[in-house]
């Protein structure tokens, strides 16, 4: 059997559904996930014929050798999953006629690579490129920004797989003062930022219904709620959801869309015009190095400004720019509280705001 960009795809596809442990899929509904994928990026179907073909294929030693098997239910019901939980036919290196296959769906991809609003599809293509090695070449020409020590990782493909096949999740929660809380969370979204994931959802209790956001280094665990009925998202459209902010801290409501209107130092300007701080952003004076931002003042904008050091100066609303003069008087005498009397090279007089007194600190 020859192996198409389709055919590839309907083995992913299918190698999905048998790892998931959470379903149970029948061949009906095999078929029906397949074409739901293969008619939003090719306008095709294919039949039940040609799924159990596949699953044959898959099944065949001298191919694939998946451990797909048929597990009776419901009287003469059978879905399929693999016996093992653990595998994929996509665990195993890419024989050759893979690697074509896949270098032919990189460059049908390759065609939309021009454009903005497409700047993450260049990421996807030059990464598989990398790292299935499309393009040949031994030398550590790329380097992936990754952080070895973030917690939470092990949990993304499971939440992912808990909001597509609508799963609400008991979820054990531990704050950063490390108290910890048990929640019932229906999940919509997950969204990365700033090198973190964030899992979005209705978080039901007694006090009511919320949108909650819980990053997934505070989870210390989670199961499916299989008592609990899953309340689907109506309301919120995510494509839409972070466009007023920056990063994914969505204000109160008292905080309204804003003018933020900022001056940068000449040397820091050009840097900030080819890195928007956010979509919105908008040059209102080359000359004086003034740009202007629609946006919902929170705490990320306030983070990133402050990162910007002496670079920057709030010009309006008023109200942000008292917010941070406060703030860098706060800094200020945390500065001037610090003497730096030693005595032997190893202590630090550090004098206490609220008493007067001096404390040595030793390092």
């Amino acid at each position: 059997m020859p192996t198409n960009r389709n055919t590839l795809l309907r083995y992913k596809v299918l190698d999905r559904c048998f790892s998931n442990f959470h379903r149970k899929y029948e061949i009906d509904d095999l078929v029906e996930k397949v074409n739901d994928t293969l008619y939003d990026l090719y306008g095709i179907e294919v039949s039940l014929r040609q799924i159990r073909d596949d699953i044959k294929y898959l099944r065949d030693s001298a191919t694939y050798n998946a451990p797909i098997k048929a597990y009776p239910y419901d009287g003469k019901k059978c879905y399929y999953r693999y016996e093992d939980p653990s595998y994929s036919i996509f665990n195993n290196e890419l024989s050759e006629e893979e690697i074509s296959s896949l270098r032919s769906t990189i460059d049908m991809l390759g065609r939309f690579r021009d454009g903005v609003k497409n700047a993450w599809l260049e990421e996807v293509i030059s990464n598989l490129e990398y790292r299935f090695g499309v393009k040949t070449n031994n030398e550590k020409i790329v380097s992936f920004e990754q952080n070895e020590q973030l917690q939470g990782l092990e949990f993304l493909s499971e939440l992912i797989d808990a909001a597509v096949n609508h799963s609400p999740l008991h979820l054990l929660y531990r704050t950063y003062s490390g108290k910890e809380n048990t929640y019932t969370i229906h999940p919509y979204n997950i969204k990365q930022y700033n090198n973190r994931w964030f899992l979005f959802g209705l978080e039901v209790n007694q006090y009511g219904n919320r949108i909650a956001n819980r990053p997934l280094d505070r989870i210390v665990s989670f199961s499916r709620a299989t008592d609990v009925e899953f309340i689907p998202n109506k309301t919120i459209e995510f494509d839409t959801y972070f466009k007023d902010i920056v990063g994914v801290t969505i204000p109160n409501e008292t905080v309204k869309l804003e003018k933020v209107i900022l001056k940068f130092e000449a040397e820091r300007f050009p840097y900030i015009k080819t890195k928007p701080i956010h979509h919105s952003q908008e040059v209102l004076s080359e000359t004086d190095n003034i740009l202007k931002l629609q946006i919902r003042p929170n705490r990320e904008l306030e983070a990133i400004l402050l990162s910007f050091g002496s670079d920057v100066e709030i010009l309006s609303p008023q109200w942000l720019r008292d917010r941070f003069s406060k703030i860098i008087e706060e800094k200020i005498k945390k500065y001037l509280s610090v003497q730096n009397s030693r005595t032997d090279g190893s202590e630090l007089c550090v004098v206490n705001r609220n008493t007067g007194d001096n404390m040595d600190v030793k390092f």
